[in-house]
């Protein structure tokens, strides 16, 4: 198939740009980067776009099998106003754009994967959220203001695909969990190395962790292209959220580490200050199911965390080995 991957350069789209190739997919990465990285797979060709305006990328999309864009602005960062302004507006005008671009086709694309964020969901700790029943966050007693701003980022980013005139085109959003992958750059990256420095939970740990191992969201993409009959919201997560405290401690025992100091609030809030990140990365509470994969006959190859911490574990060591170079 020859497919159009928006927004590619980032962890997930890396990690998805290799598989695709693996596959002997034709990737077409549209990217506002220049250079090539020695590390491209063969199969991936780059196309400049700047994500806001059709342009002479627009033509990739005639008679392109797939799009999947993945393009926005990084969540790790302050909140700040003017950070929140480009969150929101590479999400929704880069979405727009390929709307525009898929609906001006003669022969437009016969499927759209659009990126979206298990952040939509409520902060629980009760049920489990489905894509049935789940919960859409607000303003909930006790949550900081803020949370709800970036939950506001992600029903505006979905509303924007489903308006799209696209009749033509299958539409799913990928209500997606954190995409656990050795790669650099990812979070677990971040959170092996805390673990190795000895520290533990964050916060009181009762806040659920949802979360997906890279290979199994590459997997759940490439599903979703087979099926033809599978449209509209599915939530990439593994079926076993679980509360922070035991998410951390599965690291910890992966890693073979003894020490595991609780890290209270206030210290990662001074922490988030510093790192110029926000604490609800790792606060809020994303007790997130996928009701619709499983539903579906999608089999996760790692559905429960501390077999999925091992492996991690595994591949990041290996990654270090000089003769195993570690994905880019």
């Amino acid at each position: 198939m020859k497919i159009i991957l928006a927004g590619g350069d980032g962890q997930v789209g890396r990690l998805l740009g290799r598989a695709l190739a693996r596959d002997r997919h034709e990737c077409v990465v549209l990217t506002r980067r220049r250079e090539n990285s020695r590390h491209e797979p063969s199969g991936l060709r780059r196309v400049r776009w700047d994500g806001v305006t059709v342009g002479e990328w627009a033509a990739e999309l005639e008679g392109a099998d797939v799009v999947i864009n993945l393009a926005g602005r990084s969540v790790d960062c302050r909140y700040t106003e003017g950070n929140l302004a480009e969150m929101l507006g590479s999400r929704v005008d880069s979405t727009r754009v390929l709307g525009r671009a898929i609906a001006a086709a003669a022969r437009p694309p016969r499927v759209w994967l659009q990126a979206s964020t298990a952040t939509i969901y409520a902060h629980r700790f009760d049920t489990p959220n489905d894509e049935a029943t789940g919960m859409i966050g607000g303003a909930e007693a006790g949550v900081p203001a803020l949370w709800g701003r970036s939950i506001g980022i992600a029903q505006a980013w979905e509303r924007e695909l489903f308006a799209a005139a696209t009749p033509h085109t299958r539409r799913v959003a990928l209500r997606s969990a954190m995409v656990m992958s050795p790669d650099r750059g990812g979070v677990f990256r971040v959170l092996a190395a805390l673990c190795r420095c000895g520290l533990g939970r964050h916060g009181d740990g009762r806040q659920f962790v949802s979360w997906i191992h890279g290979e199994d969201f590459a997997h759940a993409v490439k599903f979703l292209l087979s099926r033809d009959d599978l449209a509209g919201v599915f939530n990439l997560a593994a079926p076993e959220p679980l509360p922070n405290r035991e998410f951390i401690a599965a690291i910890h025992t992966a890693l073979g580490s003894k020490l595991a100091v609780p890290l209270p609030r206030w210290a990662l809030e001074l922490g988030a200050f510093f790192l110029r990140t926000e604490t609800e990365l790792i606060l809020k509470s994303r007790r997130v199911v996928p009701g619709r994969l499983l539903g579906s006959g999608f089999e996760f190859r790692f559905p429960s965390w501390p077999e999925a911490a091992k492996n991690l574990v595994a591949q990041t060591r290996a990654c270090r080995n000089p003769l195993n170079p570690p994905p880019p």
